[in-house]
């Protein structure tokens, strides 16, 4: 026959009972129990406070503990994370600061413990090790409109069934968002009066960097696009990253993260409401939002609007008085020595300048730009001289 397990608590009683009949003295009951004196009073007094009540154990944590962060307190950071669910301790501690709150702000690792005890944290598998920012092809911005990032965010359809493709464009060194624009397809005609729009409000960057996808890129010569050549006639410099690899443009992809989890889940009824919501999340993003990247600061706080001012007309090429200056037709060709020479769509309107090299070779210029070569004996098409993909122009 096993032999029977005693709770502490029948312990408890059985020894205030033998003490209640007053067979042993205190000092031979506790040595019976292996308890100390100060323990045996304690359950004694207890039982007669309380009785049978007053033999359960009690908590040990404190009544008040003077590190405990106020209700109110508690409350308020609650409700700044369910305001901005994506927000993290940092950016939700910065905004606390920069509010007239009557408390003391919390550390951001004890904001942090707050959410995860209110179930307000979702665990994350840990990421693999970063890949290099800025490869050594790539420029990294160094100031304001010192490098601009545009691209297309997958488009998705709304709810009344509609395409919405949002085109983005962003400046690289403040995260600044210049544009987040739904439209209605990827072609050139729609996407420039966007960026005209930009130009206006903002000025021209030094460099814009972009995929080699349409409507920024093309197949032709030096990858450019119609969209691409009138960034260059504007004096912007295009870069072009790598195919297959958009974590060559992590800043603004990263960006894009936000913007679909925070405008796009689920989607608004009609392409007018999504842009609604993308305007408000663009004003959230710049000018509410603090960046760790910036030191906790906004984009609003260190983007500047461009001195270089966006010009009604390009300035046309001019070249040396010893080029041969040839307008692109808008098949993409140019008449020289008495035949068609094809050039690209891309450069349809551009004059180019034709600079001899060697008897019968000619480099073709489009204005800072080496489009490749003419010879005279070839066949009607333009030779290449580099491969255009991760390169700048």
């Amino acid at each position: 026959m096993a032999w029977k397990s005693v709770s502490s608590m029948e312990e408890r009683v059985r020894f205030v009972f033998e003490a209640q009949i007053g067979f042993w003295n205190m000092t031979e009951l506790c040595e019976r129990y292996g308890i100390s004196r100060k323990t045996g009073y304690k359950w004694l007094k207890r039982f007669e406070a309380k009785g049978l009540q007053g033999m359960h154990e009690r908590s040990r944590s404190p009544k008040y503990c003077p590190h405990r962060t106020p209700d109110e307190v508690v409350k308020r950071i609650v409700a700044e994370r369910r305001k901005h669910s994506k927000w993290g301790p940092k950016k939700i501690a910065e905004v606390l600061m920069n509010t007239d709150v009557e408390f003391k702000v919390p550390a951001p690792s004890t904001i942090g413990s707050i959410l995860d005890r209110e179930g307000l944290v979702r665990r994350r598998r840990r990421r693999r090790a970063a890949v290099t920012r800025w490869p050594a092809k790539l420029t990294q911005p160094q100031r304001a409109n010192h490098v601009w990032g545009v691209d297309f965010k997958g488009w998705f359809r709304t709810r009344d069934g509609n395409r919405c493709d949002p085109l983005t464009a962003s400046d690289l060194y403040s995260r600044f968002v210049l544009e987040c624009r739904g439209v209605r397809g990827q072609t050139t005609d729609i996407v420039r009066p966007v960026f005209k729009k930009v130009f206006t409000d903002y000025g021209l960057p030094e460099i814009i960097r972009a995929d080699n996808g349409a409507p920024f890129g093309a197949r032709g010569a030096l990858g450019l696009s119609k969209l691409s050549m009138w960034w260059v006639q504007l004096g912007i410099r295009v870069q072009f990253i790598e195919p297959g690899h958009p974590e060559q443009n992590a800043v603004h992809e990263r960006m894009h993260r936000t913007l679909k989890d925070e405008t796009t889940c689920p989607p608004q009824s009609n392409l007018k409401a999504q842009q609604r919501r993308f305007d408000q999340w663009r004003q959230e993003f710049n000018f509410e939002r603090p960046h760790e990247a910036l030191g906790m600061l906004r984009p609003s706080d260190v983007y500047k609007a461009s001195t270089s001012a966006y010009p009604k007309r390009p300035r046309p090429f001019t070249y040396p008085a010893w080029f041969e200056v040839r307008r692109v037709r808008k098949a993409g060709q140019i008449v020289f020595n008495g035949r068609p020479r094809f050039i690209g769509r891309a450069f349809a309107g551009v004059a180019v300048g034709l600079e001899p090299i060697k008897c019968a070779r000619w480099l073709v210029h489009a204005g800072p730009l080496v489009l490749g070569i003419l010879e005279r004996n070839s066949k009607n098409t333009l030779l290449p001289l580099v491969t255009h993909s991760a390169h700048e122009h």
